[in-house]
């Protein structure tokens, strides 16, 4: 029983997997190296999903940004407010400390992911990364 389950489920996969799909008997034009050109007939749209993901990493920086200035300005309020109790200088100090070691983790992250995405193009483009052609995309 489980090893006719087992053999079924191999050849199903192998069937879906192996089985060659029209989409690789389009030759990809030199001009194209990524198949950007593609994404207009599916349907989706014809921007360029770098573009796309370079804005919404942009963005979510600029919103972690901001949440970072709200914390600063907070804690420096709680600090200001203390009054002389300690207990209250402390939380405020780790409040900013707290913040200021998210922001770092924060911009590592961003330095990471511009090292795989720049290290991504290249590997699939044999190209180094130029700014895309002409646009430039901040990462």
């Amino acid at each position: 029983m489980i090893r006719s389950l087992i053999i079924t489920l191999v050849l199903s996969f192998s069937f879906i997997t192996l089985t060659p799909s029209p989409a690789f008997a389009q030759p990809i034009p030199n001009d194209d190296l990524l198949g950007l050109q593609y994404g207009h007939e599916t349907g989706l749209g014809a921007g360029d999903i770098r573009i796309t993901v370079a804005r919404i990493i942009n963005v979510a920086l600029g919103l972690i940004g901001m949440i970072f200035l709200v914390l600063i300005i907070y804690a420096g309020f709680k600090w200001m407010t203390a009054g002389g109790n300690t207990d209250a200088i402390d939380k405020a100090k780790q409040t900013i400390s707290a913040a200021v070691i998210g922001l770092l983790l924060v911009l590592t992250a961003m330095t990471i992911t511009n090292f795989v995405l720049r290290s991504l193009y290249k590997a699939t483009t044999g190209l180094n990364y130029e700014g895309g052609g002409g646009v430039q995309i901040r990462f």
